[in-house]
């Protein structure tokens, strides 16, 4: 069964003191991004999981991939692609390995024609991979 779109949109302004009770059902929403196909929904989802942490011992290998391929899907409405890159950098900053990795996504996505969302988003995620190194 899907979870409606009207759900999901309430669940996104929760304040900090509930981000516990999202946080215990990380792999829940994980395991829903990445079965969904609507785009609405994947948008949402990725929003409530952009706001999580990510810890080294706990990293889910499927995600990053989704994340690491949905940067530079052009098919991808912008908000998938924004929300997906903030995503990866929270999780591949543990392993310089995938910041690499990433960097080249962020090479690739560079090349290509960006709105001002996406720009700003490969701007901050840059910024944020200086300050790890």
């Amino acid at each position: 069964d899907r979870v409606s779109v009207n759900a999901l949109w309430c669940l996104t302004p929760l304040p900090h003191n509930a981000s516990s009770w999202l946080q215990a059902r990380q792999n829940e929403l994980i395991d829903r991004l990445l079965t969904e196909t609507n785009t609405a929904r994947k948008r949402l989802l990725l929003q409530l999981l952009r706001e999580q942490n990510y810890y080294k011992e706990s990293l889910r290998p499927d995600f990053i991939d989704y994340c690491l391929t949905k940067i530079n899907s052009e098919c991808e409405p912008y908000a998938v692609r924004c929300f997906s890159l903030y995503c990866a950098v929270k999780m591949c900053r543990h392993y310089p390995e995938l910041i690499e990795e990433l960097r080249l996504h962020l090479d690739m996505l560079a090349q290509q024609s960006l709105s001002p969302g996406l720009k700003c988003a490969l701007r901050n995620t840059l910024r944020d991979i200086d300050k790890l190194a």
